[in-house]
């Protein structure tokens, strides 16, 4: 039996369903995260395996226990806030340990848990500074340090990562990943941004209008996407008209058949060649400079499609140059309708 399940789970706002017939299964130990655009349940999800939230429909088992009507101190879990949720007043080391004083733990072990954790999450040093003299990446480990020292069966993180800098963000998903790894803690994140979903994560769950539309490790979530809204949704994607060949085998075509499919095709995936060669012809529109990629829209007869480069320190090519665009046809994914997927 997974850990952590859910099982049927639902929240109802009057006639709004938020959340919608809810199945999830978490492994002890495993790094998961919801992802997803705003609105989409998510939050309300992780709020009420939290106990923050009332449940509307279906259960939440923690190691085999009914929690789904249990308080949220009862629960025991572990929760990172979007603000951090700092006391401002009192020290890094006395934010860390509030949660144990409130839990009337020993003086002395309060002191070898707050020590530990402030190794852990490498705050030592800062132990006796206030929270306005730390910086947002410190007090984010602060929170997280704070959540750790309970011991909590499993840590909830809520946006945890998006009141910091992109540089800094980068920086933290993955001091995260390697506390997490280090304690060994089942973690559930809450997050719209996918590429920090699918840098940290064991497996992503993809939420749309209230349901899940896609559970999968982070590769495969990406090269193998379901639908057209987890295509797009997660990296960027050129949809195309195609239809499947006499193998069974996709191709793109102008005017596809009576078998046509939508087909995504991955920006990165796509070389450009010489104009009259490969499988499209087209004409650059428009480029930009990212630094380590370059970004090509091309006009195509199929409407028009980006193109994703390496910089590899040539000249880019003109806007107005003709070219054309090759790719494998493995790399082509059949997508199925925007619907939802256990």
């Amino acid at each position: 039996m997974a850990f952590l399940q859910l099982q049927a789970l639902g929240k109802r706002y009057g006639a709004v369903d938020a959340v919608v017939a809810t199945d999830l299964a978490v492994e002890k130990g495993e790094f998961v995260s919801l992802l997803g655009p705003s609105g989409c349940g998510k939050t309300t999800t992780l709020q009420m395996i939290a106990g923050f939230v009332d449940v509307s429909a279906g259960r939440i088992l923690l190691d085999g226990r009914d929690i789904t009507h249990a308080k949220p101190a009862s629960r025991g879990l572990g929760v990172v806030f979007q603000s951090y949720a700092l006391f401002p007043h009192m020290s890094v080391r006395d934010n860390i340990a509030f949660g144990l004083r409130m839990r009337k733990v020993p003086a002395a072990e309060i002191k070898t848990r707050v020590d530990r954790v402030l190794e852990l999450v490498r705050l030592t040093p800062h132990a006796d500074r206030y929270p306005r003299e730390l910086s947002g990446g410190q007090r984010q480990r602060v929170a997280l340090a704070r959540a750790l020292v309970i011991e909590p069966p499993v840590l909830l993180l809520d946006e945890p990562l998006s009141n910091l800098d992109a540089n800094l963000r980068e920086e933290m998903q993955f001091e995260i990943r390697r506390i997490q790894r280090e304690v060994g803690i089942t973690t559930l994140m809450v997050t719209h941004d996918q590429a920090e979903a699918l840098s940290i994560s064991d497996r992503v769950v993809v939420m749309q209008g209230g349901r899940i539309t896609q559970i999968d490790e982070p590769y495969k979530l990406y090269e193998h996407p379901r639908t057209r809204f987890v295509s797009g949704f997660v990296g960027k994607a050129n949809l195309l008209q195609g239809e499947l060949d006499a193998s069974g085998v996709p191709q793109v075509r102008e005017q596809p058949g009576n078998g046509a499919v939508v087909l995504s095709l991955r920006p990165e995936k796509i070389d450009l060649v010489d104009a009259g060669s490969g499988r499209l012809q087209g004409r650059i529109l428009t480029r930009y400079f990212l630094g380590s990629q370059w970004l090509y829209r091309i006009d195509t007869t199929l409407g028009e499609v980006t193109v994703v480069r390496r910089n590899d320190g040539d000249a880019p090519l003109n806007e107005g140059t003709a070219v054309g665009l090759n790719w494998p046809s493995e790399l082509l994914r059949v997508l199925t309708a925007d619907e939802v997927h256990p």
